[in-house]
């Protein structure tokens, strides 16, 4: 027997029927038995729950996915790399929620420790994690919640001379960040690397999200041909609430999602405005 057949034996082996929540009858694989499949196979973990999926085996922790994203949507997450600038409110949500969602590979940037004013937002810090660096809590964090998530946890501070070997190898990056400057920077290296590139931002009960393409109009439809730099976002003067940053980062990992699945309509060349002061939605188009 060749090992692809193998492999298709022993995954089916170890798997049992389900129902999922839309009635679907499915085989699954739980978490102890995929690893013992890599174990058998000499495989990552990661590589076995994709050897799982190619042989029509959900991994248990994947079921409730089936319904949104389907088996191929599943592997296209998981033999995907997304690159996350920043740790922070925005970046803590959107590195839990992509390690669940399952994507394979995370790549987390950010040079900061956690301080205690980020207590009241930031998903990844407590109070026993005060003054350790970001990026290496997070990695762990994404390791206890997903351990077949290969993470690279980047220490790096963010500018022109670094951003091109943060970047590289990505499918998607994600902008967690909270200054215009560095934002551009991020921008400008996606559009050379043609890579997508997920906008969010957040200022006390607002916040904004959108899609930029190679030759989207991106941040300069917002801020202009020249918007100047500026150290500070917004919401050092507004304020940072508990809940804005982490609505917005769910919206960008929505858009994330949708951008390696090919599933639904990405918010390209639009701009998502959310008010939680008024309840309000408004899309702005930027063609």
């Amino acid at each position: 027997m060749d090992i692809r057949g193998y492999t298709a034996k022993l995954v089916r082996r170890h798997s049992k029927r389900a129902v999922s929540a839309s009635g679907q009858k499915v085989r699954v694989i739980g978490l102890g038995d995929s690893r013992l499949v890599a174990s058998h196979l000499g495989l990552r973990p990661l590589q076995a729950e994709m050897a799982c999926l190619e042989n029509g085996v959900v991994p248990m922790r994947y079921l409730r996915n089936m319904g949104t994203i389907g088996i191929e949507g599943q592997l296209k997450l998981l033999r995907s790399t997304v690159a996350v600038c920043g740790a922070g409110g925005l970046g803590g949500t959107v590195i839990e929620l992509l390690a669940r969602q399952g994507v394979g590979r995370l790549v987390i940037i950010d040079n900061g420790r956690f301080v205690e004013n980020n207590l009241n937002r930031q998903i990844m810090s407590d109070e026993d994690v005060l003054r350790k660096s970001k990026v290496k809590v997070a990695a762990k964090r994404v390791r206890r919640i997903n351990s077949a998530v290969v993470v690279k946890a980047l220490n790096a501070y963010i500018d022109d001379c670094s951003v091109d070997d943060l970047l590289t190898g990505a499918d998607a990056v994600v902008d967690a960040l909270d200054s215009l400057d560095t934002r551009l920077v991020v921008e400008a290296a996606c559009r050379r690397f043609e890579i997508p590139f997920v906008h969010g931002a957040v200022a006390g009960f607002s916040g904004q999200v959108m899609t930029v393409l190679p030759g989207d109009k991106g941040l300069a439809a917002i801020y202009g041909g020249d918007p100047g730099r500026d150290a500070r976002g917004m919401e050092a003067i507004t304020g940072n609430p508990s809940a804005t940053p982490a609505a917005i980062a769910a919206w960008e990992v929505q858009e994330v999602v949708k951008l390696i699945t090919g599933i639904g309509t990405p918010l390209r060349n639009r701009l998502l405005l959310l008010d939680f002061a008024d309840g309000s939605l408004e899309e702005i188009s930027l063609v």
